[in-house]
């Protein structure tokens, strides 16, 4: 308990090994997007890079990120007989992943809860809003990059939403994050889980835990994979500093905002690839007059 508030509180990462995740279950997977990226996706990857003359660029690229990618939706509602182009006994595996995923999330929630002093599954609550939490999953690939220096795997950004749990690959790394104005690798170890904190979990802790700057940086040789699913509060949930955190804190004068969860998302959408603070501070300025019911218990 002690690492995990460390790290929520100064690194905003840390890796996981006993998550009780099977390793059966997390090679199936890693085998499986592999296998999708390799049948459905390389091909579309590499006429998309020849279109735009990405292979012969001599100066930095800021507009793109050199990934392979497609989204899931799980909760409220799930969009995985939509995508086309998924085998039967992939869909299938991502279903079971995802359930495995949103039962850790919420272990981790009330560990959380635990370490700041919150009552029991508050931050669950708080998320819940009227349908229940956003979750879904955004499958990456960062194929063999000629230019790395020019065109960054994923462009430095922080997470806008609650808690991501993050399988990457555990041969190829990419993944840096930012302590003390310094990048620093997130090294890949088989069968871990890396947990980053969202944009949400620093709004409601007004501070305590960070949301951190992170990217992926291609590679030249091996195609890296990504499978980062975020569990996030209901598109009407509102999101605000904890009142009983507050209470605790001596210097009242710096509170973070309140809103509602999607108005926020409205703002990241156009923003991610800069910094948080003024976010928070675009939230402070748009109507406050946010309907503050008490939370409704699941």
């Amino acid at each position: 308990m002690e690492m995990i508030k460390d790290a929520c509180e100064n690194w905003g990462f840390f890796e996981l090994v006993n998550h009780e995740i099977s390793h059966e279950m997390l090679d199936t997977v890693e085998r499986l997007t592999k296998e999708h990226y390799k049948n459905c996706m390389e091909k579309r990857f590499k006429e998309m890079v020849a279109s735009k003359g990405l292979e012969a660029v001599q100066s930095e690229i800021n507009d793109m990120d050199w990934e392979s990618t497609f989204f899931l939706r799980h909760l409220p509602e799930s969009n995985m007989s939509e995508i086309p182009d998924l085998e039967e006994d992939y869909r299938k595996a991502m279903k079971e992943f995802a359930e495995e995923l949103e039962k850790l999330a919420e272990q981790l929630l009330d560990l959380l809860c635990e370490n700041l002093g919150l009552e029991p599954g508050y931050l669950k609550r708080l998320f819940y809003g009227s349908k229940g939490p956003n979750f879904g999953t955004k499958v990456s690939n960062y194929p063999p990059c000629p230019k790395p220096d020019l065109i960054k795997g994923l462009r430095a950004h922080t997470d806008a939403g609650g808690i991501i749990l993050l399988f990457q690959d555990d041969k190829v790394s990419g993944l840096q994050l930012l302590k003390d104005e310094q990048w620093i690798d997130v090294p890949p170890m088989k069968h871990s889980i890396v947990v980053n904190l969202g944009d949400q979990l620093e709004v409601i802790t007004n501070g305590k835990y960070k949301s951190v700057m992170h990217r992926v940086i291609a590679q030249t040789d091996g195609t890296r994979m990504s499978i980062a699913s975020f569990y996030n509060p209901g598109s009407d949930a509102v999101i605000y500093p904890a009142p009983a955190l507050l209470e605790k804190e001596a210097d009242k004068s710096e509170v973070y905002p309140k809103f509602v969860f999607e108005d926020y998302m409205k703002l990241y959408a156009g923003l991610k690839f800069q910094a948080k603070e003024p976010r928070f501070e675009a939230m402070k300025t748009m109507d406050s007059t946010v309907n503050l019911d008490p939370i409704a218990t699941v």
